[in-house]
């Protein structure tokens, strides 16, 4: 999971977002402790809080005092939003702005998608 170049504390605020969003971390839930993401990645337990620090600044985990970190709720809903945003910042505005380039219009993008989408879904 740790990848070159990357911050780590990103690393592991990003491994637990993608928890919460994919379920297997309910809101509610009892996020894991810096000791246990340190060990799991091995890696110095400072770092790991500073991504838990991250999420808690955030709003997507909050502390209950001497149990630990929980996640916040409505955070998946928090960060779908966000990561939509960044999508579409990445990925639909170059597609949008190099499909009216070509001269393509809205409905033949969509058009294009559908297909492709239909091709891939083997």
């Amino acid at each position: 999971m740790i990848e070159e170049g990357r911050a780590l504390f990103l690393q592991i605020a990003e491994s637990v977002e993608d928890a919460i969003i994919d379920g297997s971390l309910a809101e509610e839930a009892q996020a894991p402790s810096t000791n246990e993401l340190a060990g799991f990645y091995r890696i110095n337990p400072a770092t790991a809080a500073k991504g838990i620090a991250m999420l808690a600044d955030k709003g997507v985990l909050y502390k209950r005092r001497g149990i630990g970190m929980f996640v916040a709720p409505g955070a998946r809903d928090l960060l779908l939003g966000e990561r939509r945003t960044v999508f579409a910042d990445r990925f639909v505005d170059p597609l949008l702005a190099e499909a009216r380039k070509l001269g393509l219009s809205p409905e033949d993008l969509t058009l294009l998608i559908n297909d492709r989408a239909s091709a891939h879904a083997d």
